[in-house]
């Protein structure tokens, strides 16, 4: 034998000994029981002190604990989320980058010409975690008392009622659009630039309606000064369990609720997206992250990976429609 041969059985007896350790370490990695060997960073494509940082903090804490190691979470607001979820898509697909997004994540893609990333195709959806439902509110003088009547009012008097919104394209305004589109009704939208001058020209009488996230609103709708007709989820808030939903009152169907989840980047290895979905669901049950939610009149939603995949597809064909009525765009 040839010295140039020993060589050569050499080299294919070592790939042969490499080959079958890259694919176990391929699958230690991969294996839901070794994963994580080291921090996870869960980025939240928004500033600090919102209701969807909160929701991160509360989860990455719990987490953490029955982890084992830490869950860091990393703010990247910026550019209506894009800046976070171009970030999140393209990390690396090994899970120790996770993102938690908003119903905004379904809607970009419609408010925008073109975007850095696919908000189905770039992403291993994980779990649905809560889901909080706006309140559709009057001012006292509108003489409407259900949304069935609020309804024959704009009916009557087509394209005079104002309704308000934190802002062009965004989730008091699409609601609006569902209902107008459903309804068949002709309103006249305001946008304004965040949610509180929304509020401010309501509380006024400048606007007459308005869909209000669950915290701000219920203050003035107990206080008299506002008129709460509905909630904008599939199901009754807990929170106010005297109001009916939008679908039950009037229109079958109809859910225009601000949700939340976790996704991973595309390509995730599945058993570790099983692992994090068992987990976080987990953390869901906990007392004082129940609390914390119940605070921002979140509900906990969880879903399995399969179903949440399912649900973003829905909601991006869903609001599609709705923005394409209402000429809503951002670019």
């Amino acid at each position: 034998m040839t010295k140039q041969t020993k060589n050569y059985r050499t080299l294919l007896i070592g790939v042969g000994l490499l080959c079958p350790m890259a694919f176990a370490a391929d699958a230690i990695a991969a294996s839901p029981a070794a994963f994580p060997t080291h921090p996870i960073r869960l980025i939240v494509p928004y500033a600090p002190g919102g209701g969807a940082d909160t929701l991160a903090r509360g989860i990455a804490q719990k987490l953490s604990e029955t982890l084992g190691y830490s869950i860091v979470i990393d703010n990247r607001g910026g550019g209506g989320t894009i800046l976070g979820s171009d970030l999140a898509a393209k990390s690396a697909p090994d899970g120790y980058t996770i993102i938690l997004v908003a119903s905004t994540h379904a809607v970009m893609s419609s408010l925008h010409k073109k975007l850095p990333y696919d908000p189905i195709k770039d992403f291993a959806p994980i779990v649905r975690v809560a889901s909080a439902p706006n309140i559709l509110v009057l001012h006292p003088s509108i003489a409407a008392g259900s949304v069935k009547e609020l309804v024959e009012l704009a009916r009557s008097r087509p394209g005079q009622l104002v309704y308000a919104s934190s802002g062009n394209g965004g989730g008091s305004h699409l609601a609006m659009e569902l209902l107008r589109s459903m309804a068949h009704i002709e309103l006249v939208h305001v946008p304004y630039k965040g949610t509180g001058p929304a509020m401010i020209d309501l509380l006024s009488g400048q606007a007459k309606l308005m869909f209000g996230g669950m915290i701000g609103t219920l203050t003035h709708v107990r206080s008299g000064r506002l008129k709460a007709l509905a909630v904008s989820s599939s199901k009754r808030s807990p929170v106010v369990p005297e109001l009916p939903t939008i679908a039950e009152a009037a229109f079958p169907g109809y859910e225009a609720a601000t949700w939340y989840g976790v996704l991973a980047p595309a390509g995730t290895p599945v058993p570790i997206v099983r692992k994090l979905n068992a987990e976080i669901a987990a953390t869901l049950n906990h007392p004082d992250l129940k609390q914390r939610m119940s605070s921002q009149g979140a509900d906990p939603a969880p879903t399995s990976p399969e179903e949440f995949a399912a649900y973003i597809k829905s909601e991006v064909a869903k609001w599609a429609k709705v923005v394409k009525e209402s000429g809503a765009h951002v670019d």
